[in-house]
């Protein structure tokens, strides 16, 4: 019994998300249905956690474990000319047969893109948060400097989703210029909460209009009170970047 690990780039426009769900469209199903095909038999595939939908993967990992006799390239080449085009699978390999993708990682990074000038982008449109007013990057920036560290981040979870434990440690944040008025949010951290991401970007965005200061958004992350965050940033902006074991 082989133990195969997988690092996913997707497109999630036109998919409900990474995780299977019935009656729709979902990056998981598709990669299970590929593996499938080529094993002649069901594969359950563990991904490194959910991706919501509308949000897109440069380095998503999954694992599955089957027996076979097709070699690692085989089965990268494989999947990818039964894939659909907005799937792709740039590398497969076997590894110990306790490796989990999910309970073995270490950090994720996530981007965020906005597109930060008065005109869309038909090009971009589903990889970017277009805001027309101007931002305070500055502002921003000193802002996020507040998630580093080790803290209780109720107040950027998706209301209806509650944990027992929202304590999750942010190792870095980094705000990088782009050309052409795009702004890239970077986030690593040991794990995630639901909509955390787009929350926290959105609270960011909020500081960078005037409506809030960077103080104001120290005391919103520790209110622990989702009521205090800013409305949920859309999920086309939300690149999975890596994840780290």
């Amino acid at each position: 019994m082989g133990n195969f690990k997988l690092t996913i780039e997707y497109d999630g426009t036109a998919y409900h998300g990474w995780q299977r769900q019935k009656n729709v469209r979902t990056i998981q199903q598709e990669i299970e249905t590929a593996l499938a095909t080529m094993v002649k038999t069901p594969v359950a595939l563990i991904g490194s956690g959910r991706t919501d939908a509308g949000v897109h993967a440069y380095g998503q990992v999954a694992n599955f474990h089957c027996e076979t006799k097709i070699p690692e390239t085989a089965f990268r080449d494989g999947l990818n000319s039964l894939l659909p085009k907005d799937i792709t699978v740039h590398e497969c390999c076997r590894v110990h047969p306790e490796f989990h993708a999910r309970y073995d990682v270490v950090s994720k990074q996530y981007r965020y893109r906005i597109l930060n000038r008065q005109t869309p982008s038909a090009i971009s449109r589903h990889n970017e948060w277009h805001i027309r007013k101007q931002i305070d990057r500055e502002a921003m920036h000193k802002a996020a400097r507040h998630l580093v560290g080790t803290h209780d981040f109720r107040s950027f979870e998706g209301a209806g989703s509650p944990r027992s434990n929202t304590v999750r440690t942010i190792m870095s944040t980094n705000f990088v210029d782009k050309q052409q008025g795009r702004l890239d949010f970077w986030i690593e951290g040991n794990g995630f909460l639901r909509f955390m991401v787009r929350n926290i970007v959105s609270t960011l965005v909020d500081v960078g209009l005037g409506k809030n200061t960077p103080y104001d958004f120290l005391t919103i992350l520790q209110a622990k009170d989702r009521s205090r965050a800013g409305a949920t940033a859309p999920p086309h902006g939300l690149f999975l970047m890596s994840v780290k074991y």
